[in-house]
Protein backbone atom coordinates (compact mmCIF):
# COMPACT_ATOMS: atom_id res chain seq x y z
CA UNK A 1 0.00 0.00 0.00
CA UNK A 2 1.40 3.69 -0.76
CA UNK A 3 0.12 6.83 -1.29
CA UNK A 4 1.30 8.58 -4.71
CA UNK A 5 1.22 12.59 -5.60
CA UNK A 6 0.24 12.92 -9.11
CA UNK A 7 -0.63 15.43 -11.81
CA UNK A 8 -2.87 14.91 -14.96
CA UNK A 9 -4.02 17.43 -17.45
CA UNK A 10 -7.64 17.19 -18.54
CA UNK A 11 -6.89 19.43 -21.49
CA UNK A 12 -8.00 22.04 -20.04
CA UNK A 13 -6.63 21.96 -16.45
CA UNK A 14 -4.08 20.34 -14.62
CA UNK A 15 -5.06 19.02 -11.40
CA UNK A 16 -2.61 17.95 -8.88
CA UNK A 17 -4.11 14.37 -6.54
CA UNK A 18 -2.98 11.68 -4.37
CA UNK A 19 -4.01 8.70 -4.67
CA UNK A 20 -3.81 5.26 -2.23
CA UNK A 21 -2.81 2.25 -4.09
CA UNK A 22 -3.93 -0.97 -2.12
CA UNK A 23 -1.86 -3.79 -2.68
CA UNK A 24 -4.32 -6.43 -2.70
CA UNK A 25 -7.54 -4.72 -4.59
CA UNK A 26 -10.88 -5.38 -3.36
CA UNK A 27 -12.69 -5.12 -6.59
CA UNK A 28 -15.00 -2.52 -5.16
CA UNK A 29 -15.67 0.86 -7.26
CA UNK A 30 -12.69 3.37 -6.20
CA UNK A 31 -13.75 5.91 -4.00
CA UNK A 32 -12.95 9.98 -5.05
CA UNK A 33 -12.47 12.01 -2.03
CA UNK A 34 -13.27 15.71 -2.35
CA UNK A 35 -12.25 18.54 -0.05
CA UNK A 36 -13.77 21.87 1.14
CA UNK A 37 -12.71 25.43 1.69
CA UNK A 38 -9.48 26.76 2.35
CA UNK A 39 -8.28 22.90 2.91
CA UNK A 40 -6.78 20.65 0.00
CA UNK A 41 -6.56 17.05 -0.59
CA UNK A 42 -3.69 16.62 2.53
CA UNK A 43 -6.78 17.03 4.77
CA UNK A 44 -7.32 12.90 3.25
CA UNK A 45 -4.23 11.53 4.10
CA UNK A 46 -4.68 9.42 6.99
CA UNK A 47 -8.33 8.39 5.10
CA UNK A 48 -6.49 7.99 2.02
CA UNK A 49 -4.09 5.37 3.63
CA UNK A 50 -7.02 3.63 6.30
CA UNK A 51 -9.17 2.97 2.40
CA UNK A 52 -6.02 2.02 0.62
CA UNK A 53 -5.27 -0.57 3.29
CA UNK A 54 -8.57 -2.45 2.73
CA UNK A 55 -8.24 -2.36 -0.43
CA UNK A 56 -9.46 0.46 -2.19
CA UNK A 57 -8.41 2.52 -4.91
CA UNK A 58 -8.32 6.27 -3.37
CA UNK A 59 -7.92 9.34 -5.30
CA UNK A 60 -8.47 12.83 -3.44
CA UNK A 61 -7.45 15.81 -5.53
CA UNK A 62 -7.19 20.00 -5.12
CA UNK A 63 -9.54 21.84 -6.50
CA UNK A 64 -8.75 24.00 -9.02
CA UNK A 65 -7.75 27.24 -7.76
CA UNK A 66 -6.54 25.25 -4.20
CA UNK A 67 -3.61 23.55 -3.56
CA UNK A 68 -1.02 22.33 -6.23
CA UNK A 69 -3.75 21.79 -8.60
CA UNK A 70 -4.01 24.81 -11.65
CA UNK A 71 -5.26 28.60 -10.47
CA UNK A 72 -6.36 30.08 -13.44
CA UNK A 73 -7.65 33.60 -14.25
CA UNK A 74 -11.10 34.41 -13.84
CA UNK A 75 -11.41 35.29 -17.73
CA UNK A 76 -9.96 31.09 -18.19
CA UNK A 77 -12.55 29.93 -15.15
CA UNK A 78 -15.06 31.13 -14.29
CA UNK A 79 -14.92 29.62 -10.48
CA UNK A 80 -18.11 28.86 -10.59
CA UNK A 81 -20.38 25.88 -9.29
CA UNK A 82 -21.17 25.34 -12.91
CA UNK A 83 -17.38 25.56 -13.76
CA UNK A 84 -16.58 23.15 -10.57
CA UNK A 85 -18.75 20.74 -11.93
CA UNK A 86 -17.77 20.85 -15.52
CA UNK A 87 -13.88 20.44 -14.53
CA UNK A 88 -14.97 17.55 -12.00
CA UNK A 89 -16.63 15.83 -15.02
CA UNK A 90 -13.74 16.27 -16.89
CA UNK A 91 -11.36 14.83 -14.26
CA UNK A 92 -13.46 12.29 -13.91
CA UNK A 93 -13.52 10.99 -17.18
CA UNK A 94 -9.61 11.30 -17.78
CA UNK A 95 -9.49 9.66 -14.80
CA UNK A 96 -11.71 6.51 -16.09
CA UNK A 97 -13.56 6.32 -13.21
CA UNK A 98 -16.83 4.41 -14.95
CA UNK A 99 -18.06 3.76 -11.55
CA UNK A 100 -17.12 5.13 -7.98
CA UNK A 101 -18.08 5.90 -4.62
CA UNK A 102 -17.58 9.38 -3.77
CA UNK A 103 -17.11 11.59 -0.28
CA UNK A 104 -17.17 15.08 0.09
CA UNK A 105 -16.86 17.33 3.24
CA UNK A 106 -16.93 21.30 3.77
CA UNK A 107 -17.96 24.41 1.08
CA UNK A 108 -17.59 23.83 -2.59
CA UNK A 109 -17.44 19.62 -1.99
CA UNK A 110 -21.02 20.39 -2.19
CA UNK A 111 -20.10 19.57 -6.32
CA UNK A 112 -19.29 16.61 -5.47
CA UNK A 113 -22.96 16.19 -4.49
CA UNK A 114 -24.25 17.84 -7.56
CA UNK A 115 -21.82 15.06 -9.78
CA UNK A 116 -23.46 12.20 -8.13
CA UNK A 117 -27.41 13.28 -8.70
CA UNK A 118 -25.95 14.45 -12.32
CA UNK A 119 -24.69 11.19 -12.80
CA UNK A 120 -26.12 8.28 -10.88
CA UNK A 121 -25.77 5.78 -12.85
CA UNK A 122 -21.95 5.71 -11.94
CA UNK A 123 -22.52 6.90 -8.39
CA UNK A 124 -22.05 3.17 -6.29
CA UNK A 125 -22.21 5.06 -3.12
CA UNK A 126 -22.14 8.84 -1.58
CA UNK A 127 -20.71 9.85 1.97
CA UNK A 128 -21.34 13.13 3.15
CA UNK A 129 -18.99 14.56 5.91
CA UNK A 130 -20.50 18.17 7.07
CA UNK A 131 -21.17 19.53 4.02
CA UNK A 132 -24.19 22.39 2.98
CA UNK A 133 -26.74 20.48 2.31
CA UNK A 134 -30.04 22.59 3.02
CA UNK A 135 -31.12 26.03 1.92
CA UNK A 136 -30.29 26.79 5.67
CA UNK A 137 -27.00 26.90 5.40
CA UNK A 138 -25.16 30.02 5.03
CA UNK A 139 -21.38 31.55 4.79
CA UNK A 140 -19.45 31.54 8.27
CA UNK A 141 -18.14 34.85 9.12
CA UNK A 142 -14.45 33.95 8.75
CA UNK A 143 -15.99 33.01 5.01
CA UNK A 144 -17.93 35.89 4.38
CA UNK A 145 -15.00 37.91 5.15
CA UNK A 146 -13.16 36.55 1.92
CA UNK A 147 -15.97 38.64 -0.67
CA UNK A 148 -16.50 41.55 0.79
CA UNK A 149 -14.48 43.88 -1.20
CA UNK A 150 -11.25 45.26 -0.43
CA UNK A 151 -11.14 43.39 3.00
CA UNK A 152 -11.75 39.55 0.85
CA UNK A 153 -8.12 41.24 -1.31
CA UNK A 154 -6.52 41.55 2.16
CA UNK A 155 -7.75 38.67 3.95
CA UNK A 156 -7.22 35.91 0.81
CA UNK A 157 -3.61 37.16 0.62
CA UNK A 158 -2.52 36.01 4.20
CA UNK A 159 -1.47 32.71 4.77
CA UNK A 160 -2.96 32.38 8.10
CA UNK A 161 -6.81 32.79 7.37
CA UNK A 162 -5.82 28.77 7.28
CA UNK A 163 -4.80 28.59 11.37
CA UNK A 164 -8.38 30.85 11.49
CA UNK A 165 -10.30 29.01 9.29
CA UNK A 166 -9.49 25.31 10.41
CA UNK A 167 -8.73 25.62 13.49
CA UNK A 168 -12.29 27.98 13.91
CA UNK A 169 -14.00 25.12 12.22
CA UNK A 170 -12.59 22.13 13.94
CA UNK A 171 -12.55 23.89 17.20
CA UNK A 172 -9.05 21.78 17.66
CA UNK A 173 -5.68 22.95 17.32
CA UNK A 174 -3.79 21.65 14.09
CA UNK A 175 -0.22 20.84 14.05
CA UNK A 176 1.96 23.45 12.83
CA UNK A 177 3.48 20.33 10.56
CA UNK A 178 -0.05 20.23 9.04
CA UNK A 179 -0.33 23.61 8.91
CA UNK A 180 2.45 24.04 7.31
CA UNK A 181 1.08 21.89 4.34
CA UNK A 182 -1.95 24.01 4.04
CA UNK A 183 -0.18 27.50 4.10
CA UNK A 184 2.67 26.38 1.30
CA UNK A 185 0.37 27.78 -1.71
CA UNK A 186 -0.32 30.92 -0.26
CA UNK A 187 3.28 31.26 0.25
CA UNK A 188 3.76 30.74 -2.88
CA UNK A 189 1.86 32.86 -5.63
CA UNK A 190 -1.34 35.27 -4.86
CA UNK A 191 -3.25 33.04 -7.31
CA UNK A 192 -4.40 30.84 -4.65
CA UNK A 193 -6.03 33.62 -2.40
CA UNK A 194 -7.62 35.26 -5.73
CA UNK A 195 -9.37 31.82 -6.66
CA UNK A 196 -10.20 31.56 -2.57
CA UNK A 197 -11.85 35.09 -2.61
CA UNK A 198 -13.55 34.35 -6.47
CA UNK A 199 -15.01 30.76 -5.49
CA UNK A 200 -16.55 32.05 -2.42
CA UNK A 201 -18.37 35.06 -3.75
CA UNK A 202 -19.95 32.85 -7.23
CA UNK A 203 -21.09 29.27 -4.46
CA UNK A 204 -24.60 30.84 -4.43
CA UNK A 205 -25.78 28.71 -1.61
CA UNK A 206 -29.45 29.54 -1.91
CA UNK A 207 -29.76 27.84 -5.23
CA UNK A 208 -27.40 25.20 -4.83
CA UNK A 209 -28.64 23.65 -1.44
CA UNK A 210 -31.81 24.30 -2.67
CA UNK A 211 -31.53 21.90 -6.05
CA UNK A 212 -28.90 19.44 -3.62
CA UNK A 213 -31.64 19.49 -1.24
CA UNK A 214 -34.27 18.37 -3.47
CA UNK A 215 -32.82 15.86 -5.11
CA UNK A 216 -31.21 13.88 -1.52
CA UNK A 217 -34.75 13.37 -1.36
CA UNK A 218 -35.36 11.12 -4.29
CA UNK A 219 -31.82 10.09 -4.19
CA UNK A 220 -31.41 6.59 -4.66
CA UNK A 221 -28.00 5.63 -3.86
CA UNK A 222 -26.96 4.55 -0.51
CA UNK A 223 -25.74 7.21 1.27
CA UNK A 224 -23.85 7.56 4.52
CA UNK A 225 -23.62 11.33 6.39
CA UNK A 226 -21.21 11.20 9.10
CA UNK A 227 -21.69 14.76 10.99
CA UNK A 228 -19.75 16.54 13.79
CA UNK A 229 -22.36 17.18 15.78
CA UNK A 230 -20.56 20.09 17.17
CA UNK A 231 -20.29 22.47 13.98
CA UNK A 232 -20.18 25.78 14.73
CA UNK A 233 -21.08 26.60 10.89
CA UNK A 234 -23.51 23.94 10.30
CA UNK A 235 -25.87 23.30 12.03
CA UNK A 236 -26.84 19.40 12.65
CA UNK A 237 -30.89 19.99 12.72
CA UNK A 238 -31.90 20.59 9.49
CA UNK A 239 -29.59 17.60 8.50
CA UNK A 240 -31.25 15.38 10.59
CA UNK A 241 -34.74 16.48 9.10
CA UNK A 242 -33.54 15.87 5.80
CA UNK A 243 -32.16 12.43 6.49
CA UNK A 244 -35.52 11.41 7.87
CA UNK A 245 -37.06 11.93 4.40
CA UNK A 246 -35.21 9.31 2.20
CA UNK A 247 -34.21 5.88 3.51
CA UNK A 248 -31.16 5.83 1.06
CA UNK A 249 -29.44 8.27 3.54
CA UNK A 250 -28.14 6.87 7.10
CA UNK A 251 -26.77 9.38 9.51
CA UNK A 252 -23.73 8.83 12.00
CA UNK A 253 -22.93 11.54 13.87
CA UNK A 254 -19.76 12.07 15.69
CA UNK A 255 -20.81 13.83 19.09
CA UNK A 256 -17.39 15.64 19.58
CA UNK A 257 -17.06 16.24 15.97
CA UNK A 258 -17.19 19.90 14.55
CA UNK A 259 -16.46 21.28 10.77
CA UNK A 260 -13.82 19.57 9.49
CA UNK A 261 -13.89 16.00 11.02
CA UNK A 262 -11.37 14.63 8.85
CA UNK A 263 -8.67 16.36 10.71
CA UNK A 264 -9.58 15.22 14.40
CA UNK A 265 -11.74 12.08 14.20
CA UNK A 266 -10.21 10.31 11.02
CA UNK A 267 -10.03 6.71 12.64
CA UNK A 268 -13.59 6.97 14.12
CA UNK A 269 -14.48 7.62 10.31
CA UNK A 270 -12.28 5.00 9.36
CA UNK A 271 -14.69 2.92 11.42
CA UNK A 272 -18.18 3.13 9.58
CA UNK A 273 -16.79 4.41 5.73
CA UNK A 274 -14.87 0.71 5.35
CA UNK A 275 -17.74 -1.05 6.70
CA UNK A 276 -20.13 1.01 4.69
CA UNK A 277 -18.15 0.88 1.47
CA UNK A 278 -17.75 -3.02 1.74
CA UNK A 279 -21.80 -3.36 1.86
CA UNK A 280 -23.14 -4.63 -0.51
CA UNK A 281 -25.52 -2.93 -2.90
CA UNK A 282 -29.10 -4.45 -2.85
Amino acid sequence: MKITDKTLDTGKLEWFYREGVPETPNHKPPVLLLHGLPSQSYTWLPILNQLAENGFQAIAPDWIGSGLSDKPEKRDFAYTPQAYLEALTDLIKALNLERLSIVVQGYLASVGIQYALQNSDRIEKLVILNTPLTPTAKLPWPMTQWTLPFVGDMVTQDPLLIDRTLEGGSGFVVSDEKLDVYRRPYLKTSAVGRALMITTKNLKLAKTMAEIESGLKSWSKPTLVIWGMLDPWLAAEPVEQLVKTNSQLELIPLPEGKHYPQEHWPDEIGEVLIPFLRRQVV
